[in-house]
């Protein structure tokens, strides 16, 4: 089961921000951005570009990321 969320600094658009995920979700994060060919930043600047003003950039993290391994075992996508 996953412990509390863990804070950590992104660099989105040249300005400092801090995101709480739980360890899982910043583990296959990195992995996402390391398959992508990008670095944690450029990834995170993507989602947080995509995202609605009413959705917090933790939750729209995890949503990629959910959204990405569900493609990756052809489940259906989008949640």
């Amino acid at each position: 089961m996953s412990r509390r969320p863990v804070k950590h600094s992104l660099s989105l658009r040249g300005h400092r921000t801090s995101v709480s995920l739980e360890a899982e979700f910043w583990d296959e994060f990195r992995k996402i951005a390391k398959a992508e060919g990008k670095a944690l930043n450029a990834l995170a600047a993507e989602i947080d570009e995509a995202r609605g003003v009413e959705v917090g950039m933790a939750s729209a993290i995890r949503v990629h990321v959910l959204n990405t391994v569900l493609a990756r075992t052809g489940a259906p996508e989008n949640v």
